[in-house]
């Protein structure tokens, strides 16, 4: 059973450190109940200097299983549509808004259950380490609970998705690193994409979205 509220991660989460330190720090975060039924917490991947990072919403199953973010036909989708706005995949770096999967079981399936905001507010603490330690140009929100762990919950994807953000002056984030010329952009999730019954129509809204974020990032 799924409390109302939790402790959060900030007393899991190591002062100061890289992200090899954070990455093993967050297998043992109690913050809230999601760690009891994961397989393991899934940090990020890609290079610590990079200037762009992309959010997602959690870990998928496959994700869960391998222990890495943007994987299975969701994350190709991404790679494919990041590769088309004009940025390797290997460039950027990925992470997820929350660290555990959460889910259903159905006989031996694990059904994907959208994080309260409750557990989205538990888990933003590693967002904040991860920041000050890459320090991005540009980060992108993959959906609406990457957005609104970033931007707050009154923050709407249908009505400002794909507009280049200044970063919040007043969010905790803005304490840990400088935020001069850093912006962030909200798109859809490359699973929305998916699900679209006009796939084609989605994808080319998704990789106008990232190109937007990927010349921002280049100080184009």
């Amino acid at each position: 059973m799924v409390r109302a509220s939790f402790v959060g991660a900030d007393e899991f989460v190591p002062s100061r450190a890289g992200i090899a330190a954070l990455t093993a720090a967050v297998q043992r975060c109690r913050g809230c109940d999601l760690f009891e039924t994961a397989t393991q917490a899934v940090f990020s991947r890609g290079p610590a200097d990079a200037a762009l990072v992309l959010v997602g919403e959690q870990p998928g199953d496959l994700k869960d299983r391998e222990g890495s973010p943007f994987v299975g036909p969701a994350g190709h989708l991404l790679e494919r549509a990041m590769g088309d706005a004009g940025v390797d995949p290997a460039d950027a770096h990925l992470t997820n808004a929350v660290k555990h999967f959460k889910f259903k079981q159905r006989g031996k399936r694990r059904i994907h259950q959208r994080p309260q905001r409750a557990e989205v507010v538990a888990c933003r603490r590693w967002l904040v380490a991860e920041f000050r330690t890459l320090s991005p140009r540009v980060v992108v929100a993959l959906g609406a609970t990457a957005a609104s762990s970033l931007l707050g919950p009154r923050f709407r994807l249908t009505q400002s998705r794909g507009e280049l953000l200044p970063w919040p002056a007043a969010s905790d984030m803005a304490a840990d690193f400088s935020i001069a010329d850093r912006h962030i952009l909200a798109t859809v999730h490359p699973s929305a994409v998916l699900r679209d019954p006009d796939r084609e129509r989605a994808y080319a809204g998704l990789v106008a979205d990232l190109n937007a974020a990927v010349n921002a990032a280049r100080g184009d």
